[in-house]
């Protein structure tokens, strides 16, 4: 077995090797980002050599706050903020090949990191929400998404990172109707190590749901919240980002008729008062928890309860958690997993 010293030498070189990597491709890249350059200047946007970065998950990557904003050019109308899917796709046809991206002659308009994994700006996407949100089509629905604002992908080619993991929807075959009001919590089990819950379980540390109902309306909210290292810097503050989502069911027609998604940001003391509590913390608590949120999707009109399932299942990405709110158990190949380590433990 390698010793420390031989492992963090071997990540040294990994890393340096990256670096050289990326040093390579935007020398390869030199008269591209040139012409962007100038494509920017031109609608009054200044970039520098800083400006630009090779991400080897994304391609060349042009920066600066706003950017996408206005190169778009689109002012959202959504007081939440985000975009009319189809406003955006009228000026740059969504790719065929490559989910969560929006194609023009110079540059690629890219959907919100949230839907990368684990948020990470310079990961991959996380499969398979942001592909299926991209695919519904139906004439009574509207779309709604947030884009990556301060980013643009300028290499506009069929080049594409891939990784060959797919985290299958759940079915759902329950009466929605009959589903009582109140607060459910799932955990992983208790007795794993972090490092498998890190691995096996997309360092979920709980997944929180609520239903409730009024009048002709029951409402569904979740809240994914991760593990206390899962943390991302926005404005230079150290926030906990947790995956929110919420829809409301006509039980008179029968469907959706509004879903939305959201990303709320808890600083350290709101993350740890409300992870072993539910959504009647809000209410109830004297201090309440008010974390900043992101709204990064929304569907107006009707969604069956399949779609709904799916979607739900595919935002909150490689959770088992999800998968044993909807069917009662984890996938077979985590059940598997559980129950060697705790073979293995003993």
């Amino acid at each position: 077995m390698s010793s420390d010293a031989e492992i963090k030498l071997l990540m040294e070189q990994h890393i340096k090797a990256m670096a050289d990597h990326a040093c390579s491709e935007l020398e390869k890249s030199t008269t591209l980002i040139e012409r962007f350059a100038q494509i920017a200047a031109s609608k009054g946007i200044a970039l520098d050599p800083d400006s630009f970065s090779y991400i080897q998950t994304i391609g060349i990557v042009a920066s600066a706050p706003g950017l996408a904003k206005m190169l778009l050019g689109i002012t959202p109308i959504e007081r939440d903020g985000l975009f009319a899917y189809e406003e955006i796709a009228q000026r740059l046809p969504p790719s065929q090949f490559q989910e969560g991206y929006f194609i023009g002659g110079d540059y690629m308009i890219m959907a919100h990191p949230c839907y990368r994994r684990r948020m990470n700006p310079v990961a991959n996407w996380a499969p398979r929400f942001i592909d299926l949100f991209c695919r519904l089509d139906s004439s009574n629905i509207k779309k709604y998404i947030a884009i990556d604002e301060d980013r643009v992908r300028i290499n506009v080619d069929g080049s594409a990172y891939i990784e060959e993991d797919t985290w299958y929807g759940a079915p759902f075959n329950e009466d929605i109707s009959k589903i009582k009001d109140g607060n459910i919590k799932l955990r992983p089990p208790l007795d794993l190590d972090p490092s498998y819950i890190d691995y096996f379980f997309a360092q979920t540390y709980c997944l929180d749901i609520k239903w409730s109902e009024s009048g002709q309306i029951k409402t569904f909210q979740a809240l994914e919240i991760k593990m206390q290292d899962a943390q991302i810097l926005v404005d230079s503050q150290t926030f906990f980002p947790a995956r929110y989502l919420h829809a409301e069911f006509d039980l008179s027609s029968g469907v959706f008729r509004h879903f939305d998604g959201a990303i709320q940001l808890f600083t350290e003391e709101e993350y740890l008062r409300r992870r072993d509590s539910d959504f009647n913390m809000t209410f109830k608590n004297i201090e309440h928890i008010k974390a900043r949120s992101k709204k990064v999707f929304k569907l107006n009109g009707p969604l069956s309860v399949d779609s709904w399932v799916e979607l739900c299942c595919h935002f909150f990405t490689a959770n088992p958690l999800t998968f044993e709110y909807f069917t009662g158990a984890y996938p077979e190949h985590i059940t598997d997993i559980v129950a060697k380590v705790r073979v293995r433990s003993q």
